[in-house]
């Protein structure tokens, strides 16, 4: 039989796309997103692991640990600057070019790190370098999300948005996923001192290899249909970023505590506190750092299932019903997560983990989604960007640190256990205060409706 030629839809403006199309921008979010958050989270879990030890030792041993996570938290507050820069980028040049931008960015600051030698090396300088180097990642990962969410969700036909929207949304678990697995293998290969001397900086070197797929696997992506029609009709938005706070400021903060009550319980793993306090000889767990890992990298399997399936339940149920689910199974979550971890065994350990990536899940997969459905087409790339930027920084920035202080503070996980399940409420609040916009058109035609105010209580 004669092959079929690839079956045409219609894009979100109208045009005709093929489903080959549309598959190779899934690919690529996927690819693109997933290595992104493989160097951001390998900082994180490497802080968890070993830079209190390699880099701010001489904080003594109490505060050097607090010290490698507040580097984690500093990326955040960089993030809106690069979400700053690749909206009014992205909004007025393309969602390709900023993508192809952070790619670059991400993936020489991370093997740099690699490269960089300790605190007993050359002192003072290293953990100065240390920390410029993680504020290149967070400018980068702040551009990054807004441009992999758009080509997504605007390629994607109109009742298959969740789906098409949750591609870059389960690169996040891909990218925890093979960030904690290269750790546990290099715990295999270098074990002991080995892995604090060298084998910690071979994970952050292969980001040369995975800078040139991403390049290979993006460039032969189209630029996104609605920007393409703005583009042809000149009608990119001279200062998005203006139009943005001008017009949608209550939008932005409201859908930002969405992603907070989310990014707070989450960043409990991809901010390296569980892996720090799980495997602390001091502390109430003890486990060996190997043991830690693998639980962790199984985790990131759960969170990759929960994340895609929520993603496309959130085309049926619509993007609010998906919310509510999850924000429940993660308050769940938090109730469980301690108590299973403190248990010492690390196969309770990994349970406590998969629990919470079942609520987790289903509160990150229809992001994508929701946020782009919120904003106007003109400015949709910014609103999008600092959106997420301003949740990360309420929600996961610091909320290893916070952990820290608390247990510190308290003697136990009690009081951990309740900022997570106030975070967790917070988020549900933010998303009962929005109307579900599922399946409205998101082509530059429809400017009007779409800045129609999302909020249940607005009468506009």
């Amino acid at each position: 039989m004669p092959k079929q030629p690839p079956t045409p839809h219609l894009t979100q403006t109208g045009t005709i796309a093929l489903t080959t199309d549309r598959r190779r921008v899934a690919f690529a979010t996927i690819v693109g997103t997933t290595v992104e958050w493989y160097d951001f989270f390998l900082y994180a879990s490497a802080a968890g692991l070993v830079f209190g030890q390699l880099f701010f030792a001489p904080a003594g041993q109490e505060f050097a640990q607090i010290i490698a996570f507040v580097s984690v938290g500093i990326s955040f507050l960089f993030r809106p600057l690069g979400a700053f820069i690749a909206g009014h980028l992205g909004d007025k040049y393309g969602r390709r070019l900023v993508l192809m931008l952070t790619l670059i960015l991400m993936g020489v600051a991370t093997t740099l790190v690699g490269l960089l030698p300790t605190y007993e090396s050359i002192g003072l300088a290293a953990p100065v370098l240390l920390i410029l180097l993680r504020i290149l990642q967070g400018i980068s990962a702040g551009g990054e999300w807004g441009g992999a969410v758009l080509m997504a969700v605007e390629h994607a036909p109109k009742t298959r948005r969740g789906l098409f929207g949750a591609a870059p949304q389960i690169g996040v678990p891909l990218g925890l996923l093979l960030a904690s697995g290269v750790l546990a293998l290099m715990t295999v290969i270098a074990p002991g001192d080995a892995f604090l001397e060298w084998g910690w900086r071979i994970p952050f070197l292969f980001s040369v290899v995975l800078i040139v797929v991403r390049y290979y696997v993006r460039r032969k992506v189209e630029e996104s249909p609605v920007f393409t029609e703005i583009a042809a009709r000149k009608e990119q938005t001279t200062a998005p970023i203006v139009q943005l706070f001008k017009k949608h400021t209550p939008l932005v903060l409201v859908a930002a505590l969405v992603l907070a009550g989310n990014n707070a319980v989450g960043y409990m793993t991809t901010g390296g506190y569980i892996q720090n306090y799980a495997t602390d000889p001091s502390g109430a767990v003890g486990l060996e750092r190997g043991e830690v890992l693998w639980a962790v990298t199984g985790s990131a399997v759960t969170w990759l299932i929960f994340t895609g399936l929520s993603g496309w339940v959130s085309d049926f149920w619509g993007r609010r019903n998906t919310y509510i689910v999850g924000w429940i199974a993660q308050l769940v979550g938090v109730a469980a997560l301690f108590p299973l971890v403190n248990t010492g065994n690390p196969w309770l350990l990994f349970l406590g983990l998969a629990v919470l990536t079942v609520g987790t899940g289903f509160t990150y997969g229809p992001q994508a989604a929701l946020y782009t459905e919120l904003f106007p087409a003109s400015i949709r790339f910014s609103g999008v960007s600092i959106t997420y930027a301003i949740g990360a920084i309420l929600g996961g920035a610091f909320a290893p640190t916070i952990a820290s202080a608390l247990v510190q503070a308290t003697g136990g996980t009690t009081a951990v256990a309740f900022y997570l399940g106030g975070m967790t409420l917070i988020g549900l609040v933010a998303t009962l205060l929005l109307r579900d916009r599922k399946g409205i058109p998101l082509g530059p035609d429809h400017e009007e409706e779409q800045a129609k105010s999302p909020f249940v209580l607005s009468s506009k």
